[in-house]
């Protein structure tokens, strides 16, 4: 798909941010947003105004695109963030309908091992129900954990291992995920923007299948510091943990809730992608170290 159009939202979130200059080195890229004079994209971005939450600037957005992706979510809000999202995506499914769209790009999670999961892991998998719907190839990018110098996942892990000796340690802390570098999730997003017939779900994981325990441990070898004294208390809920990280981190609890809810159920990479993404994705280890120097304004070769 060389020379596609291509339409990017949520261009200035943690993960459209770091993918538009990925794009941009293949051709122009169009970028949906709310304020232009506050989005700050690179040179070569074309921006359109717009807002895919309220139905407004998706026409003009999607005219002539070849591939868009929907990297937009209602993380953080209140009780109606499902309703939200729902509308969301079934106006961004119209319009590209409308264009004629040949492929959406849409990242959500990996799928729980329980039958029904989270409420908020629910409501990813109903938009990529409805995005299916959006173009002949919608390809349903599924990944757990980032790990990435401004990924709200991050920031909460290294914010309780920073700002803890010691902890309680709820449930969730031993169940097992899959984190992947927020490297390899840009490169794998931007590959599919080109490669030929790809399936239609993409489950994107790093190299390592870990408990948020051991990263706790492992992220605070790497940060110089000594791993927290964790104390068992399995009562606490993933409602009542996300009250106590929004309280001990700056991770708002309406943005912890859905952090949390994730990492209470098994996320990990049941089928490998195909063979050109992610093919050799980053260790825990490197992907932090990855993190941190980008945090402190270090240039690493990892990303």
């Amino acid at each position: 798909m060389s020379g596609s159009r291509i339409l990017l939202t949520g261009a200035t979130g943690a993960i459209g941010s770091r993918l538009l200059p990925r794009l941009l080195e293949h051709g122009p890229v169009r970028c949906l947003v709310r304020d232009p004079a506050r989005a700050q994209l690179p040179a070569g971005a074309e921006v359109v105004t717009g807002d895919v939450l309220r139905d407004t600037g998706l026409d003009a957005a999607l005219a002539d695109v070849d591939v868009a992706y929907y990297l937009v979510h209602s993380m953080g809000g209140d009780g109606d963030f499902a309703a939200r999202d729902r509308r969301a995506a079934a106006a961004f499914a119209a319009a590209a309908r409308r264009a004629g769209v040949r492929r959406v790009i849409y990242l959500g999670g990996l799928r729980a091992s329980s039958d029904e999961g989270s409420a908020h892991l629910r409501s990813r998998e109903e938009v990529g129900r409805i995005l299916a719907e959006a173009a002949p190839e919608t390809v349903h990018a599924r990944a757990a954990m980032v790990i990435g110098a401004h990924s709200a996942s991050f920031t909460m892990l290294t914010e309780l291992v920073r700002r803890l000796p010691a902890m309680v340690g709820p449930k969730w802390i031993d169940t097992r995920t899959q984190p992947i570098a927020e490297a390899d999730v840009t490169a794998a997003l931007a590959a599919l923007a080109r490669f030929p017939a790809p399936p239609a779900d993409v489950e994107l994981g790093g190299a390592e299948v870990l408990t948020y325990r051991e990263m706790m441990r492992r992220f605070a070898v790497l940060d110089g510091r000594r791993p927290p004294l964790v104390v068992p208390v399995p009562v606490l809920t993933p409602r009542l943990s996300s009250y106590w990280v929004g309280f001990v981190t700056s991770v708002d609890a309406g943005l912890a809730r859905p952090l949390v809810d994730g990492l209470s159920e098994e996320l990990l990479v049941h089928t490998p992608p195909p063979p050109g993404i992610n093919d050799a994705p980053l260790a825990f280890d490197a992907a932090v170290r990855a993190a941190l120097a980008e945090a402190r304004g270090v240039p690493s070769d990892a990303a």
